[in-house]
This record gives C-alpha cells, sequence and structure tokens, in this order.
C-alpha cells in the first residue's frame, strides 16, 4: 500500500511538471518550418566509426528566447541503442552557456556526430531525440518533446518514463525520436586485405646439384701425376664423396676430368700439354674408383686464362689491376702473356703464387640429388613424419589450395624451424581463412626474423584487417603502392585508393565513389560469389533491381553464407523492399 501512494505521488508530480512545461508549444506547433538535413542518408562505415553531419535552419522567430533545446543522436538497433553526445541551443534570454540560436533572424546550425561502429548497427535508425526546459519559466527540468508531432508526454507516458520498465521505457522514446538516416554501408569492411598479402618463396628443388672438386697439380711443363700430387689433392675425400653418394639411390653422379696449363708458354704447347694432362688425371681417377662403375670423362681446355683472372683477384698482388686491366684489353692469348711478362717484377709474383695453381687436372663430381616426389612428401605430412623447411613451404605453397590445411601444414612448420618465411606465409593462410588477430601475430614473428619488404607489406593488410589503422600507417611508409591505396581505402579516401588497387578491391572503392562502370569493369572476368554480390549491390544502386536480383541469386548459390549478409546489407534494402525473397 505505501509503495501505490508513492507511485501516485510520483506521477502526480510528473504529471504537473509536464503539464506546466509551456516553453515549446509555438515551437512545436510551427515545427514544420524548421529544416534539417542529414548527409549522408544512408550512414557509411568508415574507420570503425558511423559519422553524419546535420544541418538545422531554424526561421526567423521561431526559437523561443527563454527555452532551451536538448537534442540527442542515438543510434537504435535490435537489441540496443547508443547515445551519442547531446547537442545544447538556447534562445537569446537564457543565461547559460550553450550555443545561441538568434530569433532576429534565420539561423542555421551545423553538428558533426559519430559513434564508434557496432555490427549491430548494420540495420539501424540515426534518430534525433529532444527534451526542451524554460529555465526562467516553470518548467526548469528538461522535458521530453516528441519531434515527430511536437507533442510532450502525456500522463501515461510519464508514468512510463518514470518507471522501472526499461523495456517499454525505450520504445517510448524511440516513438518521440526523429529518424533522420536509415542502415549503415558497411561495404569498406568488404576489401580483401588477404587478396593484397604477400608469401615468401620456398627453395625446394626436385633436384639438387652438388658439385665436388678436386685439383692435381703438376710440375711446369709435365703431365704427370706424382705421388705428392694425389695426397695433396685429398683424393680420399673425394672418393669418399662419390662412396657416400652411391650409397643414396636418389644420387646421379657425372665426372669429369679437365686438363688445363698454365698461360705462360707457347699456345700450341700448352694446347698439347692440357690433353696429355687430361688423360693423365682421367687414367688416376678411374684407378680411384675402379670398384665405382662410373665413367669419367676428359676433356682438354688448353690455356686457363679464366682461372688465371679468377686467382688473380682473389689475390693481394699489389698490381693486381694493372694485370686484370691488361685481360680485358687484349683478347689474344699471345699478346696477353707477351704483356704481362713486360712486366716483370709483376711476373715473378705470378710464377710464384698463380702460374703453379694452373698447371692441373681439374677433377669434376656433379651429383644431381632428387628431392622428394609430391605424393612423398605429402604422405610424410599425413603420417606427421619430418620435412625439411623448403619441403614444409612447398608442400603449403603447391600441393595444398585450402588455406585451412595450408595453415595446418605451416603450424606444424613453424614448431620445428624458426623461419620467417614460415610465420609469414602463415599469417597468409590465417588472413584468408578471416582469423585476421592470428594472421598479425604471424607477420609480427616473421618480421623479427627477417623485416622484408613483403613482411612489411603484410602487417600494413594485417593491422588493417584488425582496425589498426594508425599501426598500418606506420608500416605503410616504408611499403608499396598497392599497401599505401589500401591505407587510404581503410580512411575512406577512396579516390587515391582507385589509383593503385585493382580487381575486386578496386571495384570496392569505385562502388563507393559511385563510379559503377570502373567497378563493373574491375570485376568483369571474376566470377567468385563476392564478385556477384558486388554486381548485385552495384545494380542496386543504379536502379536495375532484375540484375540485382539475378546476380544476388548466382551469387547465394555460390555461397549460402551470403544469404545472411545480405539480409541485414542496406545497400540491398531497395531489392527486400520490392518483394524479393530467397
Amino acid at each position: 500500500m505505501k509503495k501505490l501512494v508513492r507511485l501516485s505521488m510520483v506521477l502526480a508530480a510528473t504529471a504537473l511538471v509536464f503539464s506546466s512545461c509551456n516553453c515549446f508549444k509555438k515551437m512545436a506547433k510551427n515545427r514544420d518550418d524548421v529544416q534539417l538535413n542529414c548527409t549522408p542518408e544512408v550512414l557509411v562505415l568508415n574507420k570503425g566509426v558511423v559519422a553524419a553531419d546535420l544541418n538545422v535552419t531554424f526561421p526567423a522567430k521561431y526559437f523561443n528566447k527563454k527555452a532551451v533545446l536538448k537534442v540527442t543522436p542515438v543510434m537504435v538497433f535490435e537489441g540496443g541503442e547508443v547515445a551519442g553526445s547531446p547537442i545544447y541551443l538556447q534562445g537569446s534570454k537564457v543565461k547559460e552557456n550553450y550555443t545561441v540560436v538568434d530569433a532576429a533572424a534565420t539561423c542555421t546550425m551545423s553538428e558533426h556526430v559519430e559513434f564508434p561502429y557496432d555490427p549491430r548497427m548494420q540495420q539501424s535508425e540515426l534518430q534525433l531525440r529532444a527534451e526542451v526546459k524554460c529555465p526562467s519559466g516553470k518548467c526548469k527540468e528538461f522535458t521530453p518533446v516528441n519531434l515527430n508531432n511536437g507533442a510532450i508526454p502525456t500522463k501515461e507516458e510519464a508514468a512510463i518514463l518514470a518507471g522501472t520498465d526499461e523495456a517499454a521505457k525505450a520504445a517510448l522514446l524511440k516513438e518521440y525520436g526523429l529518424t533522420v538516416a536509415y542502415g549503415v554501408n558497411t561495404l569498406q569492411n568488404d576489401l580483401d586485405y588477404a587478396a593484397l598479402m604477400d608469401q615468401l618463396a620456398n627453395d625446394f628443388k626436385k633436384v639438387t646439384t652438388v658439385v665436388d672438386k678436386a685439383d692435381i697439380l703438376y710440375a711446369i711443363n709435365s703431365s704427370v701425376v706424382t705421388s705428392k700430387a694425389k695426397k695433396n689433392a685429398d683424393l680420399d675425400a673425394f672418393k669418399a664423396n662419390v662412396d657416400a653418394n652411391l650409397q643414396n639411390d636418389r644420387a646421379s653422379q657425372s665426372i669429369m676430368v679437365k686438363g688445363y696449363a698454365s698461360p705462360d708458354g707457347p699456345e700450341k704447347f700448352n694446347d698439347e700439354l692440357s690433353a696429355a694432362r687430361s688423360k693423365t688425371g682421367q687414367k688416376t681417377i678411374a684407378q680411384l674408383l675402379k670398384d665405382a662403375g662410373l665413367e669419367i670423362d676428359a676433356a682438354a681446355y688448353g690455356e686457363d686464362w679464366e682461372g688465371f683472372k679468377e686467382l688473380v683477384e682473389k689475390s693481394d698482388i699489389k698490381d693486381k689491376n694493372l694485370i686484370l686491366q691488361v685481360l680485358s684489353l687484349y683478347s689474344n692469348s699471345v699478346q696477353r702473356e707477351s704483356e704481362i711478362k713486360n712486366m716483370a717484377s709483376v711476373f715473378n709474383e705470378l710464377k710464384v703464387e698463380i702460374l703453379p695453381q694452373l698447371r692441373r687436372s681439374l677433377v669434376v663430381n656433379t651429383t644431381d640429388i632428387q628431392g622428394k616426389t609430391d605424393a612423398e612428401i605429402m604422405d610424410c605430412i599425413k603420417n606427421g613424419q619430418e620435412l625439411s623447411a623448403e619441403e614444409y613451404l612447398y608442400a603449403a605453397q603447391v600441393l595444398v589450395k585450402c588455406p585451412k590445411e595450408q595453415a595446418a601444414i605451416l603450424t606444424t612448420a613453424a614448431k620445428k624451424y624458426n623461419d620467417a618465411r614460415i610465420y609469414n606465409n602463415l599469417g597468409v593462410a590465417q588472413a584468408e581463412m578471416g582469423d585476421m588477430k592470428a594472421a598479425l601475430e604471424s607477420f609480427n614473428k616473421a618480421a623479427k626474423l627477417d623485416a622484408t619488404t613483403e613482411v612489411n607489406n603484410n602487417l600494413v593488410m594485417a593491422n588493417l584487417g584488425n582496425g589498426n589503422i594508425e599501426e598500418a600507417k606506420k608500416y605503410a611508409k616504408a611499403a608499396d603502392a598497392e599497401a599505401k591505396a589500401a591505407v587510404a581505402a581503410a580512411e575512406g579516401n577512396y579516390a587515391a585508393a582507385a589509383k593503385s588497387l585493382d580487381g575486386y578491391n578496386l571495384a570496392i572503392v569505385e562502388t563507393m565513389n559511385a563510379n559503377y562502370a570502373a567497378a563493373k569493369k574491375a570485376i568483369a572476368a571474376d566470377k567468385s560469389a563476392d564478385a556477384d554480390y558486388l554486381r548485385a549491390v552495384i545494380a542496386v544502386q543504379e536502379g536495375d533491381l532484375k540484375t540485382a536480383e539475378a546476380q544476388l541469386k548466382s551469387a547465394v548459390k555460390k555461397e549460402e553464407r551470403l544469404i545472411a549478409k545480405a539480409e541485414k546489407d542496406v545497400n540491398l534494402k531497395a531489392l527486400f523492399d520490392n518483394g524479393f525473397k530467397f
């Protein structure tokens, strides 16, 4: 009983306040004379924020000089609402510190409002809700005003506003609000940052070629292989390598003996000498590998000018640049030899340091080692057998196409190898799966190991995908034009973004630019579900609902997930309003 008495007292007091608040009556009566514009009428998501510009024009002699008007912008959506910062306007005789509306002449006021984006805002309304008070009159507290008809709360409505039924209160306040914009265009969220990411290449080779060499050196003008020469050539190590390769059924060996002469004698003599050295070198290696069953090829190469040049370049000879200049000036071997011998002091150094190393048979074992086949690599992955880093990278890049499978392979690889390429490519796969948070973590790990241009660009994209625009801009300073364009798109600078993007992302920004012809051209060859969906959006914007319906049906036939998206997409509202159903 006490509660009922207390409630009735509250209702009576509230009704008295509301009924005595008449400072808005004239303003309410002439409310249609007020011009209100909201730009844009369909709100747009940009940089994680939904914003609008409100322009209000009050006619002369409209605004009550003793009134204060409080206007609150509110985003209303299913399951809740978010109120923005209130806007306060006051008449010229009010002694407070709000924005003054001069009643003597037409007065235009501009206000910018914005809200942090909530996914529920995709289907929403931007409302303006008003309250009025007259500080010098009877209505000293703000009183809600219905902006649709100028009415103030009835006794029943006052009871609801003073009560504890939050749902009823929210419904009434929504009824009092003036809707100035519908829905939020979230097309910016459709930018495909994963498509702009770069993988790092693997170094997997189906055939790896390994070369082992040994030099058998000769005395001047001799082709005899001495015991000392065999020992110095370390032929035992050469043979051990051949024997090890014979045990590898993936290895195939090719052995060649190349005979050379030092370029310090007659050319014809040196040609004959190099041929003799190739034969004695071949005989020596054939004897060494008599049980290997390998064919030993031999060839003579005459005077070894290339070897001469290489050794001089690597030497500490004081005038080596002069020698190299002679080599570059003369192509004739006789002229070269003559010019070098003219440099007596230099030639003495050559006789001691360089020429003896060119009197040789060069023994070369070229071994081709076959890598695992594609099937073998996939079997190893299936059975949990270890692979090399290159094999893991190759498998993820070439042998599987599904991002989920790629991520699984690279996650295993990352546990075994601390390789920037593995973390980078894992990040790309995670981004393609839609897990931008995990992708960013992977790219950060890659950057700590090797901050390549590709990793830097990927950090731009991953930060954009996580809404970290300011962080993305830091990496964009050293990024390529495409990454900078992605940042521009994320900031709503679609004209700048269009200069360096292509394909689907270009179509997104051109659609936001209302350049529909360019948008359609950008995805003309794209047959994906997302491209069909975007074509439906463009068709609605162009007023072609028949094409929009066909494209949307095509999109959802390819990807059923797009049904839920379409039903909430303000860009397709006109299509559904026209009776379209799935």
